[in-house]
């Protein structure tokens, strides 16, 4: 259920708003569609090498142990990274939220308020943090599922106005697609669509990042074997409801010219920061706006929550594999890693560039620099996995006796590598129309040159070398796993048959 729902985040609830203003209905759904299939690709290829080589060092393990151990170094680091800039957005994102009901309160008395309420449900111990983790999750999953119903509903015309819009928003000037950077295109309608559409891609991409958290949890999975092909399938499913679900309803319910829509652009809002809010404003449904906005509230505080235990369990690993500071190993009694969960909890500070720069600005900031932190990863996760399939092949091992065999392979995975390579190189254009915007130049592409500095410290500090395909260690720790797969088997057998519901669940 966290993995459910951790991942729904601040870019589908918030960022959509910014992607329909600019890429339209038509443009919106294309774009999550096609970032959607890239992701399925990115966790199939995932899970295949976590099926068959479950272990805890996360997919910078696999990364290590099938391609360089520099990349996984660099890939460690540049996954904690990630953490240590989406867990300030999502703080930032949630002041966006509040902002909507009051400003009387001022956004720092609310930024410490949210900064130590996070840091004081992690320092309770994993006891606290994940039962009150699943509720929030059970409350996003739930919350989701009602507003695309929502959305459908008053779009066949359950609204206090009896009002059937239908596809109306999907009509000009509404849609099917929207303009973007018109004027500084010099009112070429054409390309200013066309940018419309691709600035949709980062924001998808932002959006889709976090699924890739199953590589995460692999190595405490209860039979890795079987669970981690069926977290895939429902991968799948979550994209397809959820996220293609999620922004059809809002191109339906919600048009892209409204004021309303939240920009992640604009240095100042006053509007709502959730799509869903401005369509319950528009058809003038009474209270249901604040309630919206209240379960708005839930997602981002539940995806800060569990952002920052990632981050402060990513440092932990990281040191008690000798890639960070020693200091980082410490645990108290109840198993919190203290020292790393202080410092990621640092980084939230970083929410106080709102009160210079405002929440909408600096939205955008943290947008760039997770995305690019996140393609990184997907890239990375992606050439290990199609080197993973070359050294199978280079020492004579079919696919077909993997305990999970990924569909559309190798060709999924290059498709996937190339795409994301392409709108990570590319997802900054706006940076240099109509003039080098310096801000936003740096927070969209400064994660490459950091990752390839990691690279580089690791190369001048070891010497380590690309290990061939013929040399890649295929089996230790293999036999662990497989007869740790078989006591499980056997207990499950002892427990008798399944009932029709457990099978039913299996099955999904």
């Amino acid at each position: 259920m966290i993995a459910l729902g951790g991942a729904v985040g601040t870019g589908l609830i918030i960022g959509s708003g910014t992607a329909l203003r600019r890429g339209g209905p038509l443009g919106i759904l294309i774009g999550y569609s096609v970032l959607g299939t890239i992701c399925y690709f990115a966790m199939i290829s995932l899970g295949e090498m976590s099926a068959y080589l479950p272990h805890k060092k996360g997919f910078a393990g696999y990364s290590t142990r099938f391609w360089h151990p520099a990349i996984g170094f660099a890939l460690g680091w540049n996954y904690l990274m990630k953490y240590l800039v989406v867990t300030p957005n999502n703080l930032n994102a949630a002041i966006l939220v509040i902002n909507y009901w009051t400003y009387a309160v001022p956004n720092p008395a609310w930024m410490v308020i949210v900064i130590l309420f996070i840091f004081l449900i992690n320092l309770l111990g994993i006891k606290f943090f994940g039962e009150l983790e699943f509720w929030f999750s059970s409350i996003k999953v739930l919350a989701l599922i009602a507003l695309i119903m929502f959305g459908i509903i008053v779009d066949l015309g359950g609204n206090p106005q009896n009002d059937r819009i239908g596809f109306r928003y999907w009509w000009p000037p509404n849609g099917p697609m929207g303009t973007y950077l018109l004027d500084a295109v010099g009112g070429n309608l054409p390309l200013s669509r066309f940018l419309g559409f691709w600035s949709v891609m980062g924001n998808a991409l932002f959006a889709y990042i976090g699924t890739e958290l199953i590589g995460v949890t692999v190595g405490e999975a209860e039979n890795p074997r079987k669970n981690i092909p069926r977290a895939i399938r429902r991968t799948f499913w979550r994209i397809l409801i959820f996220y293609i679900g999620g922004v059809f309803v809002i191109g339906l319910v919600v048009p892209s010219t409204s004021p309303e829509i939240f920009q992640a652009t604009q240095a100042t809002t006053g509007a709502a920061a959730s799509p869903f809010v401005v369509a319950a404003t528009l058809l003038g449904i009474r209270g249901l706006h604040h309630v919206i906005n209240a379960a708005i509230l839930v997602f981002v505080m539940s995806a800060a929550n569990s952002d920052l235990y990632i981050g402060s369990r990513t440092l932990y690993g990281l040191a008690l594999e000798g890639k960070a500071p020693k200091i980082f190993r410490r645990v108290n009694k109840m198993g919190v890693p203290w020292p790393s969960l202080i410092f990621c909890t640092a980084f939230c500070f970083l929410v106080f560039l709102n009160t210079a720069k405002g929440a909408s600005k600096v939205f955008g900031y943290f947008v760039n620099l997770v995305s690019t932190f996140g393609a990184i990863t997907w890239m990375c996760i992606l050439y290990t996995h199609i080197r993973f399939m070359k050294a199978l092949e280079a020492q004579g091992i079919s696919r077909d006796s993997l305990p999970y065999k990924a569909p559309f392979q190798p060709y999924g995975a290059w498709i996937a590598l190339g795409f994301t390579a392409v709108i990570t190189f590319f997802k900054g254009f706006d940076t240099f129309i109509p003039v080098i915007a310096a801000d936003t130049f740096v927070t969209a592409y400064i994660g490459i040159p950091v990752f390839v500095i990691f690279v580089a410290f690791w190369k001048w500090r070891h010497g380590d070398v690309t290990i061939p395909y013929a040399s890649v260690d295929l089996i230790s720790g293999k036999r662990e796993i497989d007869e740790e797969e078989e006591r499980f088997l056997a207990k499950q057998a002892a427990r008798g048959p399944r009932t029709r519901w457990q099978k039913i669940w299996d099955s999904l």
